[in-house]
Formats: structure tokens, C-alpha cells, sequence
């Protein structure tokens, strides 16, 4: 009964998508994104207002306004249970382990309550907005979530400042509402791609492509045993070059092993923490070399005519937000992304 119910609200939240404007991007932000935590934010090198700063900076280039985007609602603990374990959302009730998967150990003292308000409900509240990301895509070609990406959280298990199983939450919906029959998550994040990797290991119906520094966090090999996995891995302080060359062999790789059997949605992982300085991804790529990344992913998916979207993930510079910001206006330029549906 409970997944009848949940279904029926997901029928509804698609129903108002459809109605959605003409004049709304299929672009997914709140303010409440942000995580302000008594400064405790600051202890874990993640920008944790990186996301308002992105959207700040495309409403200053009178790209959108607050009125001209898709504002998510929070998910609900029975949504997560469609892709969470029972016993993984109960353990987030305690502090000690929420301080743990976040990285910032004084979290550990603080009141559950206090964490769960200002810190997982902004994490919930970034998931809804991938799904409801998911969706858009499928209505309007593409769409982008100026948050989520917490691609090291699988079904029972987060970690590395992901409390959620966005990315897996999204394809599993889609598919368990029969709007999908496969998908293609492209990983760029500097880091591996573990939590969806996990989740999909032995399904046929998700191809990965996932190209990232193999010399740092996670390391988990056994994530790396996913059945349509293409794992690229890169030395520390790869270039541009080197960088753009590895990424388009590697589309072109995971395409040759799909064949014909293009994915119904193609779900675009585009971490910034790959730039040059970033003191986690420890690769050296330009901030051009992210815009003409990203360039490159949107450009196949809509050639191909491949649904996609995409989420924010890592990226620890306060130079980030204005890359990815300038990157998202690039593709505007580019006429790679429009206002108006089913360009």
C-alpha cells in the first residue's frame, strides 16, 4: 500500500511538471540548498554555499531568476525507502553517524534534531531536486540541478559528504514508474563513482562511464566489479589534454559496448573538483578545459537526442561556483540548452 501511495504522489509531482511554463528552465534550485551549521560547515573543505553562489552568478547574468526555475519540495522518508534500506535511514537518527558519512566530527555532539534541520534536510531537499531533475529531462530534453551528485552513497551505506543515493535514487524511480528502460550515468567527478556503482553492480539495464583519479578517497575496488562499468582511471595532476582525450575516448567506448541501444536518459555527473588547486581531486584541468568537458557531454546527448541531466557533485575552490556557472552559460551559447521544450 505504502509504495501504491508514494507512486500516486509521483504521478502527481510528474503531473505538475507538465504544466510547468514555458518561461521555467528546466533548471532545479531552493535557496535552502545552502548549509550554514553554527560554522561547522567550514571544517570540511566542501563550499557549502557553492550552490547558491552558482545560481547568484546566472541570475547576475540575467540567465534565470527565482521565479524562472523549478523550487524542489524535501523528500519524504518513505520516497527515500524506495531506494534506501530501512536500517541505513534509521542510522541516520544518530549524530556519531551522520558525523561520520559528513566528514566534520564535532557533529557528533550536537542534538540529532539540530543535524536532521540544518544539515540532512538540506541534503533530502537537494535529492528531491535530482528526481524531480530525472523528470524534467525526460519532458524537456535536458535539465540541471544546481546541487546533488552524492555519487559515494549507495543503498545501505554513505560516505564522503553523501548522506543520499541521489543519482541511483532517480534512475530507480524512473525505471520503477516504467518511464525508463535504461540509462547511462557518465561520472566526471575526481572521484569514483562507488555509491552508484554499488547499486547498479549487477543490473543489465545501467551502463557507467566513470574517469577519475585512481590515487585517491574512495579506492573501492569492489564497487569497480559493476557488470557495464567502463572505469577510467587518471594519474594525479592530468592536464587538460590528456583529460579531454581520456573523457571522448571513453563516450566513445561505452557507446561502441551499447551498440545501437542508445540509454533513455543519460544521467551527467559533473563534478568540479577535477580543476586545477582543487585540494581533493588533485588533477590539474583549466576551467576551460570544464567548460569544453561538459560542452562535449551535452553536445553527444543532445545530437543523439538522449534525455539528460545533470547534478553539481564535488568541487572545493571558491572559484568553483563561477566555472560551473560559466560553463552552464557556455551551453546556452552554444544553443545546447534552450527555454524553450524539445529543442
Amino acid at each position: 500500500m505504502a509504495a501504491e501511495c508514494s507512486k500516486s504522489k509521483c504521478a502527481i509531482l510528474f503531473a505538475k511538471i507538465k504544466e510547468l511554463n514555458n518561461d521555467v528552465w528546466p533548471i532545479v534550485y531552493s535557496p535552502n540548498y545552502n548549509i550554514t551549521f553554527f560554522g561547522m560547515e567550514k571544517l570540511h573543505p566542501f563550499d557549502s554555499t557553492k550552490w547558491g553562489n552558482v545560481f547568484q552568478y546566472l541570475q547576475d547574468s540575467n540567465m534565470i531568476s527565482k521565479d524562472t526555475v523549478v523550487c524542489p519540495t524535501e523528500i519524504s522518508k518513505e520516497q527515500l525507502l524506495e531506494f534506501h534500506t530501512e536500517r541505513y535511514i534509521s542510522s541516520l537518527n544518530w549524530s556519531s553517524k551522520v558525523a561520520v558519512i559528513t566528514e566534520v566530527p564535532p557533529v557528533a555532539c550536537l542534538p540529532n534534531f539540530v543535524v536532521q534541520r540544518r544539515l540532512l534536510s538540506k541534503l533530502r531537499l537537494q535529492t528531491s531536486g535530482t528526481i524531480i531533475a530525472a523528470r524534467l529531462a525526460l519532458l524537456r530534453q535536458w535539465s540541471i540541478n544546481l546541487g546533488g551528485g552524492f555519487h559515494h552513497c549507495s543503498s545501505n551505506k554513505g560516505g564522503g559528504f553523501c548522506a543520499y543515493a541521489d543519482i541511483s535514487g532517480a534512475l530507480k524511480t524512473l525505471k520503477t514508474e516504467g518511464l525508463i528502460n535504461s540509462a547511462l550515468i557518465i561520472d566526471l567527478d575526481a572521484h569514483q563513482g562507488n555509491g552508484h556503482q554499488k547499486d547498479f553492480k549487477d543490473t543489465d539495464w545501467v551502463h557507467t562511464l566513470d574517469v577519475y583519479n585512481g590515487s585517491i578517497y574512495p579506492g573501492d575496488y569492489k564497487a569497480k566489479e559493476m557488470r557495464n562499468l567502463l572505469a577510467i582511471e587518471l594519474r594525479s595532476f592530468t592536464a587538460d589534454e590528456k583529460y579531454l582525450d581520456k573523457v571522448s575516448n571513453g563516450l566513445d567506448r561505452i557507446f561502441s559496448v551499447m551498440g545501437q541501444s542508445f540509454p533513455d536518459i543519460i544521467a551527467y555527473n559533473a563534478g568540479t573538483d577535477c580543476m586545477v588547486g582543487d585540494p581533493l581531486g588533485q588533477l590539474s584541468i583549466s576551467p576551460q578545459g570544464i567548460i569544453r568537458r561538459d560542452e562535449m557531454v551535452f553536445r553527444l546527448a543532445r545530437e543523439r537526442k538522449i534525455p539528460i541531466f545533470m547534478v553539481l557533485s564535488g568541487g572545493y575552490q571558491p572559484q568553483t561556483a563561477q566555472v560551473i556557472a560559466d560553463s552552464i552559460l557556455n551551453l546556452k551559447g552554444q544553443g545546447l540548452i534552450t527555454r524553450e521544450p524539445n529543442l
